[in-house]
């Protein structure tokens, strides 16, 4: 599998993860998984650090994720994460009309407070594109949140019933389009995107 390089200096690595990966192996201790891949790559090559995961995606979801070089590093990325100081963005394809172009929600997650932002980018006839901004990081945050307004995300089969939804897809249609932050060796402001995943741009132009 061809996994798509976004940013890469001598302390991390960011990738564009695709769908149907996990990010890390799971209870299963599933051994297909992109960590996995990536080191098993740099073995081939010789080179001698590990890649280390500093957050997850969900398996369904595709776009950027920051591996860092090195035990270290990910120490530092991660309290960067926990220090809400990695700026992330997100697309999402939400079934229905959202009730305002803008606006944010806000319901408790596993009895911890949790907050997510949106914007309306486009309406289609029965669903929406939006641009989300997760400012917690709960698990499974964002399809929950759309969830619990009773708009869930195209797709989605483990926190909504996907049978009462006439538009369906594979996978949940949802991609983590952009991540922001300063790095936190060189000070240097990083901005990261990344297009669509092909099989939600296929979606898009079937559902125009």
């Amino acid at each position: 599998m061809s996994i798509t390089t976004a940013y890469e200096d001598d302390w991390f690595l960011v990738v564009d993860k695709p769908a149907g990966l996990l990010s890390v192996p799971a209870a299963r201790n599933e051994k297909y998984t992109l960590t996995n891949i990536l080191n098993g790559e740099l073995e081939k090559k010789g080179v001698q650090y590990r890649l280390h995961p500093c957050h997850r995606l969900d398996r369904e979801t595709s776009g950027l994720m920051i591996y860092a070089k090195g035990k270290a590093q990910q120490k530092k990325m991660m309290d960067m994460f926990r220090g809400r100081l990695v700026h992330k963005k997100y697309i999402a394809f939400v079934q229905g009309k959202l009730p305002k172009p803008q606006g944010q929600i806000k319901y408790d997650i596993e009895g911890k407070s949790a907050l997510t932002k949106y914007r309306v980018l486009e309406e289609r006839s029965n669903f929406s594109l939006a641009e989300v901004t997760p400012l917690t990081g709960r698990t499974n945050q964002i399809r929950i949140h759309f969830r619990q307004i009773g708009h869930p995300l195209v797709g989605e089969s483990k926190f909504a019933f996907r049978r009462d939804y006439a538009l369906r897809f594979k996978r949940v249609c949802l991609h983590a389009e952009y991540l922001g932050f300063i790095h936190p060796v060189t000070g240097e402001k990083i901005n990261l995107s990344v297009g669509l995943a092909k099989d939600l741009r296929d979606f898009l132009l079937k559902h125009a």
